[in-house]
């Protein structure tokens, strides 16, 4: 009797890796697994598939990579919960993205003060240096995990009484956009890692990787604010939508 061993390929086969990618990823994707749902064992895929468990194992880190698996050592490879996302093309308020979600939101304004703009801030701002803004430090959460880290200047002629606001009842956002809304926005993303302060109110590690998401925002020819937001990659995403013509 021949020795049963593992399943050979030609050159048009797809890598065998990617057919056990595949297999996972469709029934986490059409809801066969839930999210929660320990999938089968590496052992179970190897012999399933009659692959190499190295084959197994760089389906198992790519899917994980992607945020479709959590994995957990000692006790097994978890269908993710999908991570939460907002639109990189639309500025939107975040409670109202969390409550969508079914989830709790909550914040904590870690500083609300007037402090005198410096070059960078009154320039974007379009104020003289020296002038007085108004600076908040929000912290973001869901269900109680920071998600973003919101660092933002105001310009207090458009919004004069924003430092006597309690953004624990209403966000930035939403007390900023019923003044007036928004007319034009420039925003831009980099990939950063977090510092020590912002290690310790997003509640990661040195090595997190973070969105820092950089908006100024307009209404009319007056320029609102400036903001800096901090989003741990692991927390959150972003995506965006083109449509032509």
């Amino acid at each position: 009797m021949a020795k049963k061993g593992k399943r050979q390929s030609n050159d048009t086969d797809p890598p065998l890796y990617r057919r056990v990618k595949e297999y996972i990823a469709e029934r986490i994707l059409d809801a066969s697994w839930a999210v929660g749902t320990r999938i089968p064992s590496e052992n179970d895929l190897t012999e399933q598939f009659s692959v190499s468990r190295m084959t197994v194992n760089r389906a198992l880190r790519e899917l994980t990579d992607e945020g479709l698996l959590h994995r957990i050592k000692g006790a097994g490879t978890y269908v993710a919960e999908p991570k939460p996302q907002s639109a990189l093309l639309e500025i939107r308020n975040l409670r109202e993205e969390i409550i969508e979600r079914g989830h709790k939101y909550s914040c904590e304004v870690l500083i609300m003060e007037t402090v005198m703009a410096d070059r960078q801030t009154a320039r974007a701002l379009d104020l003289a240096e020296g002038s007085t803004v108004f600076h908040s430090l929000v912290l973001q959460m869901e269900d109680d995990v920071p998600v973003e880290l919101e660092d933002r200047h105001v310009n207090p002629a458009f919004a004069p009484d924003y430092f006597v606001q309690d953004f624990t009842r209403i966000t930035t956002f939403e007390y900023l956009d019923a003044l007036g809304p928004m007319t034009k926005a420039e925003r831009s993303v980099d990939a950063v890692l977090p510092d020590r302060r912002q290690q310790k109110h997003l509640r990661i590690g040195p090595r997190e990787p973070c969105l820092l998401v950089k908006r100024r925002t307009w209404c009319g020819d007056l320029v609102v604010g400036r903001t800096s937001s901090l989003l741990p990659g692991s927390r959150y995403r972003l995506f965006g939508v083109q449509t032509y013509s």
